[in-house]
């Protein structure tokens, strides 16, 4: 069934700065735009606290997911279009997954999501099938297709073609956040060829396959995402604003369960600390809200509240070092014992933040979060799995990195009296 006035009487574009423009020809689309669950993803922002670190982070998830529908909208109209193993019917759906793959992503993402133990996926899929607007516009075109929908962003639907668009090793989301996030940190790492990878991109059964002769281009993609989450998305001052952020959130809930009397009382938190938060709860909170509070806190009487919001407010940063929890379990512990014995809560105070990341993976069926190889088309019609053809890609190939950092308040301890540990904590801590 086709959306009701399927075309826009004129085109709409959105300037943007990583795609030149973003084109909206289908009425479909215009009004999933307008949605209030939509728009909503104008106050979150795309990179959390990365702000704090490079100061230009502060594009949102809206600028983002145009971002990924453009490289979809090119996709399945100028590279897919007419071929004999794409489905053209399939385009509408894979157009508005692509535009809201992120809708329930809340403030601070990540961050957020951990502490309360919250799924983005869930509440993505919650909004288009739940009583919204974005439902409601889904609904026009036919009562399955926003289930259809939905099933495509949980990776459940059965046309893995349509799945792979944006979620895949080589997918529109990743293409886009590298670049949109390169150019809004002002670093280098994320550029690579797109419009090469565009051009020899194939549709085949079940999945895209990229042209061998492309290969050079994917290459540079994969070591333009690796550079990317070392130097940008697991930057260690950026951790630090995570780790206080995270901790304001644990000593609101633990202060809220503890019976404590706030001074501006969480009302937008109650639910989610309670473990009932509904829908409509969970769409009323976004990063505007959570440093309303914040800075509300500021002047808390709880001592440990009030000082974590200064410091995430003022962005007065926790520092840290380098630590091997295999090797300096027994400096960490007998770091917490001098925190407690000099009044800093080590629960608060004393952290171990670790960083992961697998940068290309071959086909493991059957593991958790099994990862489809992106495959080469030879000249001789061959599919092959990129990391055969590839040494450099074979070099990182199943490969996981790991970093782990110990982030403390050094102004604290240089605050302690002579006699209070000071000294020894340098000590342990590599300050000396």
């Amino acid at each position: 069934m086709a959306y009701p006035n399927g075309k826009l009487s004129e085109e709409k574009v959105f300037k943007d700065p990583v795609h030149r423009y973003v084109h909206v020809r289908d009425k479909l689309i215009w009004d999933l735009i307008g949605t209030r669950e939509f728009q909503r993803l104008r106050r979150v922002k795309q990179l959390g606290t990365t702000y704090l670190t490079f100061h230009g982070a502060e594009h949102s998830r809206f600028n983002h997911s145009l971002g990924v529908y453009e490289i979809v909208r090119r996709m399945v109209d100028d590279v897919f279009k007419g071929r004999e193993e794409w489905d053209d019917s399939e385009r509408d759906l894979c157009l508005c997954a692509a535009l809201l793959h992120d809708l329930g992503h809340g403030p601070f993402s990540h961050s957020f999501e951990k502490v309360f133990r919250l799924d983005h996926e869930d509440f993505t899929r919650a909004i288009i099938l739940g009583d919204t607007e974005v439902n409601k516009v889904l609904g026009k075109v036919s009562p399955t297709f926003a289930k259809d929908v939905a099933e495509v962003i949980a990776k459940t639907y059965q046309n893995k073609q349509v799945v792979s668009l944006i979620s895949s090793q080589i997918d529109a989301d990743r293409m886009d956040y590298l670049q949109r996030d390169a150019y809004y940190t002002g670093v280098s790492y994320g550029h690579f060829d797109m419009e090469r990878i565009l051009r020899v991109m194939r549709p085949r059964e079940d999945q895209i396959v990229i042209k061998q002769t492309g290969m050079h281009a994917v290459e540079d993609y994969i070591m333009s995402r690796y550079q990317m989450y070392w130097q940008v998305y697991f930057h260690p001052v950026t951790r630090s604003a995570e780790v206080i952020l995270t901790k304001i959130l644990h000593r609101a809930k633990q202060l809220h369960q503890d019976g404590y009397i706030f001074s501006h009382a969480p009302v937008h938190f109650y639910s989610i600390f309670e473990g009932s938060v509904t829908l409509e709860d969970y769409l009323s909170l976004d990063e505007s809200i959570i440093l309303y509070y914040f800075q509300a806190w500021e002047n808390e009487e709880d001592e440990i509240l009030s000082d974590l919001c200064r410091r995430f407010i003022n962005r007065r940063l926790f520092q840290y070092a380098e630590f091997n929890p295999n090797e300096e379990m027994a400096t960490y512990f007998e770091l917490t014992a001098l925190f407690k014995k000099s009044g800093i809560n080590p629960d608060y105070y004393l952290v171990v933040d670790s960083s992961s990341d697998l940068p290309y993976d071959f086909y493991r069926p059957g593991e958790e979060e099994e990862r489809l190889p992106i495959q080469l088309l030879t000249n001789s019609g061959q599919i092959k799995e990129l990391s055969r053809q590839s040494d450099i890609v074979d070099a990182i190939s199943g490969k996981r990195r790991t970093d782990h950092k110990l982030y403390f308040p050094l102004d604290l301890i240089e605050e302690l009296p002579d006699g209070m540990h000071a000294k020894r904590m340098k000590e342990l801590l590599g300050l000396t």
